[in-house]
């Protein structure tokens, strides 16, 4: 019925004990406690995820700062990937995805510079490639920011997702955080070696109608692109949001029950692929997997 991937790491580590703080965030456990990670990466699974995203996403100069990235940053990224590997091969039919996030700062289109970006994204890709079944480009804010790790990734022989991030407004149509209509993401993906296009961390409220309109899209030009998203449990972010200034407040009314709902409606809106991201947790993956076997029985 559609695939379902795993939940946010990085809260999930937080709430396991595992070294967390910010800047560093998620990549504080690879340094610090690899076995947290193993274990995160296991109870997703242990939720009937069929994928497991390695926990590379603080693995960029923005988490590590630019001296520890240099000396560290690739080789921290091999070390999740592996760690991912392992527990994947010992969860049969579990795929592992790596990660690639924004290599200047989430959330923020006014950041990015191609020259700066490029040789971080290559350093990842090479970090991550021989453990890893497919790649999941995370919380991409600009057109411009996509045509880069797509050029990047032409030649991969891997299944390639992008995932995009949303603006958490509700009054305006669906759009990048840069302010760019979906239906001209849709356009730049369908060109591109895309398996599928998601949108990832921002409010569920907002999913739906990107996926409708990229749909749209796909659809006139007769296009095998899957569509799917997974949103963070986040209260809205807004322009400026600058993410290491402090943790995020999680909401209160997104419960597995509530997520659900939602995911319900981005599925008959086209969606195929499902998961959480940050504030989303393996009970959230579970309630998933549990209504996917209930449809599969009807």
């Amino acid at each position: 019925m559609f695939t379902l991937l795993d939940g946010g790491m990085g809260r999930e580590l937080k709430r396991m004990g595992a070294p967390f703080s910010q800047p560093l965030w998620s990549a504080q456990a690879l340094i610090e406690s690899p076995q947290h990670v193993k274990q995160a990466h296991q109870r997703f699974i242990d939720a009937g995820c069929d994928v497991i995203t390695v926990n590379s996403y603080a693995c960029v100069p923005f988490h590590l700062g630019n001296e520890r990235f240099e000396t560290q940053g690739k080789a921290l990224a091999t070390i999740a990937a592996k760690l991912a590997q392992e527990v994947a091969i010992s969860n049969s039919n579990v795929k592992v995805a790596g990660a690639l996030p924004p290599a200047l700062g989430s959330y923020r289109p006014d950041l990015f510079n191609r020259e700066q970006a490029k040789p971080i994204l290559e350093a990842l890709i090479e970090a991550q490639s021989p453990f890893v079944d497919l790649w999941i480009v995370e919380t991409i804010s600009s057109i411009e920011e996509f045509n880069l790790v797509s050029t990047l990734l032409s030649n991969t022989d891997k299944p390639v997702y992008y995932a995009f991030t949303l603006k958490d407004s509700l009054e305006s149509p669906a759009q990048l955080r840069s302010g760019e209509e979906i239906e001209k993401v849709a356009e730049a993906v369908f060109t591109s070696n895309a398996k599928a296009l998601l949108f990832n961390c921002s409010r569920p409220e907002v999913m739906g109608n990107a996926i409708l309109n990229s749909r749209k899209v796909f659809k006139q030009n007769q296009a095998n692109i899957e569509l799917g998203a997974y949103a963070n449990g986040f209260t809205p972010i807004e322009d400026d949001h600058l993410a290491n200034d402090g943790l995020s407040a999680i909401r209160d009314d997104l419960s597995p029950v509530q997520y659900l709902e939602f995911a319900k409606q981005w599925l008959e809106s086209g969606a195929s692929i499902i998961g959480g991201c940050c504030g989303i947790h393996p009970e959230h993956i579970s309630e998933l997997n549990q209504f996917r076997g209930e449809a599969n029985n009807h």
